[in-house]
């Protein structure tokens, strides 16, 4: 794919981009790896500073970062200029918490014969982030934030049809003071990552994209035995039982779905409705789809945007047409919308069935598949049976059933009466096919450090015997 902007909303390309040449993409590495061994020593209180900064910059650039989000990849205005805030809070959230989660952490010295014991958590090094389109701004900045408040040193891949926000990124850090080379971008193609990966100065990597590509990047990563972090695609369960708040749930699950045009791992995609409320919360849910408004991302009164790329949309079209041949109930939408760009109607599909690709795959546009169950053993079952197990949704008012939704639905997050969402405060991350490790919160920054622990023992003149004997044993 071509290192370019064009607007899916016109299908008109804007701005393209000659990818790094191998003498570039070598200076960059360089760079990076003296400035961690600088930027590793400056204090919490300094990157706090910095954070600090980048936070107010992003906040006065929250308009023009948001229309350049809408112009390279298609979501509303709206949900861009709430992606700019989310990353202003993210910033500020490890500005806030950053200095405590990095203080070491006490152990019992007594049970292992020590004067201290302790925990101690040191930065890594260089650290490659691979990061899609779909939340462009977000997704690598919970990866900057936590990494550049650890001491870590930022390299960024980004999608090739994002090259602007990727550079905005770099110039953000820049403007807010952090020493030159801490967080660089680089704009190559997909077939450059094993090089940069395998080079001795990049240390770990994370990784936000599709089973294929972490799969891809695991296996790279494991060869050269480097830490990874993948958090892959999703097909979130959103189950609705019969206490619940029906007219609620179906507004939630028509945000759950259609947000980012439909573009999100962590969207609502497979619906399990009870069997005894599921024709009056169909006909809600139908309603309120039908109801949304397709147009020009621009404009403030739009609220489904174009898909992203001409591939996502024959996508999409190709997962509704496969379960219309199959006999699914097409409720509302289901066709591309008549304009030019690259958009398609929220859709609801109803009467899936196994055979049908949407129901083991993950639709990346705005289509629910809903299925009618009896029980929220069966839906349980169902939900459990797909590949992915990124987040998930219950719909409920019973304190029985919800405890056995935790214990039983596998997925690394699971929302009661609410939307599955990512916050600072919160780990995020999945399971199975889903991937792996944790992003935000210490969880999310400690993934990249190393834990080092610490032992100091008695002065020499009252040590025993007791920690050699301990050593020996293991």
């Amino acid at each position: 794919m071509a290192i370019a902007t064009i607007n899916p909303a016109t299908g008109e390309t804007l701005k393209t981009y000659e990818p790094l040449t191998d003498d570039a993409l070598e200076e960059k590495l360089a760079r990076a790896a003296a400035a961690f061994e600088s930027y590793r020593l400056t204090s919490p209180e300094q990157r706090v500073g910095w954070l600090r900064a980048a936070a107010d910059a992003l906040e006065a650039d929250t308009d023009s970062v948001a229309e350049l989000m809408t112009t390279e990849m298609g979501k509303t205005l709206a949900s861009a200029k709430a992606e700019a805030t989310k990353c202003v809070a993210a910033l500020r959230w490890y500005a806030d918490h950053g200095p405590a989660l990095l203080e070491p952490v006490e152990k019992d010295a007594a049970a292992v014969k020590a004067e201290r014991a302790y925990v101690t958590y040191q930065p890594l090094g260089v650290v490659l982030a691979i990061m899609p389109w779909n939340f462009p701004l977000w997704q690598a900045m919970r990866f900057a934030a936590p990494a550049l408040m650890a001491g870590n040193v930022g390299l960024l891949k980004h999608a090739s049809n994002v090259p602007q926000t990727a550079l905005y990124m770099e110039e953000l850090f820049r403007r807010a003071g952090f020493p030159d080379d801490v967080f660089q971008t680089l704009l190559v193609g997909s077939s450059t990552i094993e090089k940069v990966l395998r080079d001795d100065r990049v240390m770990a990597a994370t990784l936000t994209g599709s089973g294929p590509a972490g799969q891809s990047v695991a296996a790279i990563a494991g060869d050269a035995l480097k830490k990874t972090v993948l958090e892959l695609g999703g097909s979130d369960p959103f189950i609705v039982m019969p206490s619940a708040h029906l007219d609620r749930a179906a507004e939630v699950a028509t945000t759950a779905r259609n947000q980012n045009n439909g573009q999100s791992c962590i969207a609502a995609k497979r619906f399990f409705v009870h069997r005894d409320v599921a024709e009056e919360f169909t006909r809600l849910f139908a309603e309120k789809i039908g109801a949304l408004t397709v147009g020009d991302p621009m404009d403030p009164d739009t609220q489904i945007g174009p898909l992203a790329t001409e591939s996502g949309l024959q996508d999409v079209e190709d997962y509704v047409e496969d379960a219309r041949s199959k006999g699914a109930r097409i409720v509302v939408g289901g066709e591309r919308v008549d304009r030019p760009g690259w958009f398609y109607e929220p859709t609801l599909v109803a009467d899936v069935t196994p055979d049908m690709k949407m129901h083991s795959e993950e639709v990346f546009g705005p289509v629910a598949a809903l299925y009618v169950v009896d029980s929220l053993d069966e839906a349980i079952r169902i939900a459990n049976s797909h590949d992915y197990g990124l987040g998930s949704n219950l719909w409920s008012e019973d304190e029985e059933e919800r405890t056995r939704f935790v214990r039983d639905i596998q997925s690394g997050m699971a929302f009661i009466n609410g939307m599955t969402a990512s916050y600072p405060d919160l780990p995020f991350g999945g399971i199975k096919q889903s991937g792996y490790g944790r992003e935000l919160t210490e969880l999310g920054m400690r993934e990249f450090m190393n834990a080092k622990t610490v032992w100091v023992g008695p002065p020499s003149s009252e040590q025993s015997e007791g920690n050699t004997a301990g050593a020996a044993a293991e």
